[in-house]
């Protein structure tokens, strides 16, 4: 237990994981969360999840559900207490969800002077996971093929065409849909992680990155989450 150790995210976090049978993994930069959050990476999807760690948490959750956008959270709090911690369901993919608890001393109220935020590029989803096409050198092959077309092959014979914007792609078997579409910041191919699916790749959690595998070959990577 360290200084920045908070008791009641601690213990919550134990209950949630239980629950949603996943693995802690180090919780993306992008959520700008507390030092005391904790975050699980569970291969179930939020749907399955919201009413699991709700009936876990029995009274001590504060009202019910609220959704933004495609995430949603839940006010919890220690036997007796007020409400003092929140659990976050962000899907990751129709499978995959990240579950976050944290502090609710983790959102400040907005300050006059606070910078802009930075525009994401156009196209992506808040929230969700995507990979840069040059962070899977060695495991996937991307070429751009103008137009904002775009190849990505494997050396298993994995094949699709993908077009930045559209969810529809090509793959060798034929045409598939993607779960979320690709973008680009005007140098990159920015592609959903979970898209890498359909070039038959895994991806596993490993500590603070992830590991993507296409065939024999693997990558260790970190996510963008915008």
């Amino acid at each position: 237990m360290s200084a920045a150790t908070d008791r009641a995210v601690s213990a919550l976090a134990i209950e949630v994981s239980g629950v949603a049978k996943g693995r802690i993994v180090s919780c993306p930069a992008a959520l700008k969360l507390s030092v005391n959050a904790v975050c699980v990476y569970s291969q179930s999807a939020a749907g399955t999840l919201r009413p699991l760690v709700k009936g876990r948490l029995g009274a001590r959750a504060s009202g019910d559900w609220k959704s933004s956008g495609k995430s949603s959270v839940l006010l919890a709090a220690p036997a007796g207490g007020k409400a003092s911690a929140f659990v976050l369901l962000n899907p990751m993919s129709d499978t995959e969800t990240l579950v976050v608890v944290d502090t609710l001393k983790a959102a400040p109220a907005p300050a006059a002077s606070a910078a802009p935020k930075a525009t994401p590029p156009a196209g992506v989803v808040r929230g969700q996971p995507y990979v840069l096409g040059s962070d899977l050198v060695g495991v996937v092959k991307v070429t751009s093929l103008g137009g904002g077309k775009y190849r990505l092959s494997t050396d298993d014979d994995g094949l699709l065409t993908v077009t930045v914007g559209a969810k529809s792609a090509q793959a060798a078997g034929g045409a598939v849909e993607l779960p979320l579409a690709p973008a680009t910041d005007g140098r990159n191919l920015i592609f959903p992680l979970a898209g890498l699916r359909a070039l038959g790749c895994t991806v596993t959690p490993a500590g603070s990155n992830l590991t993507v595998a296409c065939g024999p070959d693997s990558v260790g990577l970190k996510p963008i989450v915008f």
